[in-house]
């Protein structure tokens, strides 16, 4: 490889020997007592002979010029013999002796060299001085029959290293510039597969569980999750007696205890019953609320709930629909809402009485007993994310024209943690159609009721706002909250007029909006974090169908044992490797573990092999992850481009 490495840095100008004033020719001799040219011998001519060459040169014809090969290496591999590989170049004497350098340049100056090369010969004397600066012997090609062409091609910094030292590492001289180069060859990185590696953000940037305001801890979300999934699949119980099938709804689940001595709720003067039902037409579950004997006399009354529809709102649950039946057997009026799961109104979290609790530790030698719960007191970061976000469905539904017209402790609902929704909007609109009353007072009721829920959220007590109970929760909530939460109160309680709006007590409360949006948003990041971590947990799942669409098929292509042959019977000893195992005894080795690697490997691909052995243990196949995943894609491949020519036909 020395041959063909790149020349050094120190490249010296060639001299024509017939422009210097100096030169003069030795006395010749009889040719018969001259020696050969070993020029003829190594290149069959010499390129010195009409020059004052004083060597023999029996054979030498005029020669004619041939170009120069573009590439040095193409040119020398071509025109030296097998037995000249290692010849040194022939440089006559007389030009060693009468050759002078040319005289520096200041523009182009030439470092001496420092590169070690191979002692000469004593016969040729001359070398020491041509390497000092008259002759370069990279530059013989063995092919130029004129050395004034050959200085027109070069020039005193023509191998600088300086021009080559930005060797392109990447395109089509990839390959060339490692063989120049000290540095290992650079390899194009393969795209990876983007469901093995699932960035998260940083800690430092997401929410700790403790400093989450919305947003559970990852444990405790999971398992509301769950619970949210088996609440939506219940079925009804035994013995409700409900219709089986409802204006499009079906399995009817009631969500409020009914019957025994637990007391009806009603809406109004009206009693109603809210169920969950599934719509036939997509499938999801939706809230229905019924409302009890109640006949509708004007299907003008329907037109709220068009616009309720319309209102979308994160703290307000989605309007669907509105429609009367008979299957209870009476005249019902039927609102369909949007369902959450697992809700629970405001009452039932902060305000139901709790049942007593056993006492388990034994007091003074007696017998455990009953101890009764004291209510708590809400936390204010509670409270004012309670009064925030009410504040904003409020000023929605103002701003559209309507009024909440339900705002109670018995009918918003708290859906997530800390997250509160109003229900049973636009119910009121329909049931109050022939009462005629103006808006705005209807607005302005709105913030007298958001006001007697406040304090009944702060005194825990529903009738805390009334006549004989106020002064004393005042009393109450300034012990126990800020002075900010009391002004709140006070302004929604006192009497309406027109300096009285929901976007007033906005303006009152901005640093807990600008809060709570904050909340919301750092809320919103560990969702995502948390949705990064379940990204591709179905991967495995899709690795096992494929597993089962491949394997024991009983025929395909006419072929009853394709599932028994060629990349099919890899995937069957690999299928037997992972669940059939069995240890030393013949018992079955049952190791979620060793599945879950498994599968990870084969889905990665990775060059890892493993030995796969027949049942009957004759054989065995020594393969890698990598190729039994290719075995898998391209079995399957097979199976879906059957299925896709199928339907097309």
């Amino acid at each position: 490889m020395a041959f063909f490495s790149r020349p050094q840095s120190t490249a010296i100008r060639i001299v024509d020997p017939s422009t210097q004033d100096e030169l003069k020719s030795p006395p010749k001799k009889d040719s018969t007592q001259r020696k050969q040219c070993r020029n003829v011998l190594i290149h069959g001519f010499c390129k010195f002979q009409d020059k004052g060459c004083v060597y023999s040169h029996p054979s030498a014809e005029p020669q004619s010029p041939v170009p120069q090969s573009p590439s040095l290496q193409e040119s020398r591999s071509t025109t030296l013999k097998p037995q000249a590989v290692n010849a040194p170049i022939f440089v006559p004497k007389a030009f060693a002796a009468t050759a002078t350098p040319p005289p520096p340049s200041a523009e182009h100056h030439t470092p001496p060299d420092t590169t070690p090369s191979a002692t000469p010969p004593a016969d040729y004397q001359g070398f020491e001085a041509l390497s000092q600066g008259t002759y370069n012997p990279y530059a013989y090609t063995g092919e130029e029959g004129d050395v004034t062409a050959q200085m027109a091609q070069l020039d005193t910094n023509f191998y600088d290293d300086s021009q080559y030292a930005g060797y392109p590492e990447y395109g089509a001289n990839a390959l060339e510039s490692a063989y120049y180069t000290t540095a290992p060859p650079v390899y194009l990185r393969q795209p990876l597969d983007y469901h093995l590696y699932t960035p998260t953000p940083s800690a430092s940037f997401v929410a700790s569980a403790a400093d989450a305001h919305f947003v559970l801890a990852s444990s405790a979300l999971r398992e509301a999750l769950q619970k949210r999934s088996e609440t939506i699949r219940q079925i009804p119980p035994i013995g409700s007696n409900l219709p089986d099938e409802l204006q499009g709804y079906h399995t009817l689940v009631p969500l409020e205890t009914v019957g025994g001595t637990v007391e009806r709720r009603k809406f109004g003067n009206w009693y109603s019953t809210v169920y969950r039902a599934i719509r036939s037409s997509d499938g999801l579950p939706y809230a229905l609320r019924r409302i009890e004997n109640y006949r509708l006399m004007h299907q003008s009354a329907f037109s709220a709930i068009e616009i309720w529809s319309n209102i979308r709102h994160p703290n307000i649950i989605s309007v669907k629909e509105a429609f009367t039946t008979r299957s209870f057997n009476d005249n019902s009026l039927v609102f369909v809402h949007a369902y959450h799961a697992d809700a629970q109104t405001l009452f039932d979290v902060h305000l139901k009485p709790k049942p007593p609790t056993m006492q388990t530790h034994f007091q003074h030698g007696r017998s455990p007993h009953l101890q009764a719960h004291h209510p708590t007191v809400i936390p204010e970061r509670t409270i004012w994310s309670y009064i925030v976000q009410i504040s904003s469905a409020i000023k929605k539904v103002h701003d559209v024209g309507q009024a909440v017209r339900m705002i109670d402790v018995s009918k918003i609902l708290l859906t997530g943690h800390n997250r509160i929704r109003i229900s049973a909007c636009g119910v009121i609109d329909v049931l109050m159609h022939d009462t005629h009353q103006d808006i705005g007072v209807l607005q302005q009721d709105d913030l007298t009721m958001f006001g007697r829920l406040l304090f009944a959220l702060c005194c825990n007590n529903v009738t805390a706002s009334s006549g004989q109970n106020f002064q004393k929760s005042l009393d109450f909530i300034g012990r126990n909250y800020t002075p900010e939460i009391k002004n709140a109160a006070l302004f929604l309680i006192s009497k309406g007029g027109p300096h009285r709006s929901i976007d007033q007590l906005l303006d009152m409360i901005r640093s807990k909006v600008i809060l709570e949006m904050e909340d919301a948003l750092n809320g919103n990041d560990r969702l995502e974090h948390e949705l990064l971590g379940e990204l591709e947990n179905a991967r495995l799942v899709r690795l096992l169908c494929k597993f089962g669409f491949i394997n024991e098929r009983p025929e395909f292509a006419r072929e009853p044992r394709w599932s028994e042959t060629g990349d099919r019977y890899i995937i069957k000893l690999f299928r037997d490797y992972i669940f059939h195992q069995v240890d030393e005894h013949g018992n079955p080795v049952v190791n979620l573990s060793h599945v879950l690697v498994c599968l990870n490997k084969l889905d990665a691909g990775t060059d890892e092999k493993v030995m796969l052995i027949a049942r009957d243990e004759q054989s065995c196949l020594v393969v890698s992850y990598k190729e039994i995943k290719q075995c898998i894609e391209s079995a399957f491949g097979d199976l879906a481009r059957a299925s896709t020519q199928t339907k097309r036909a």
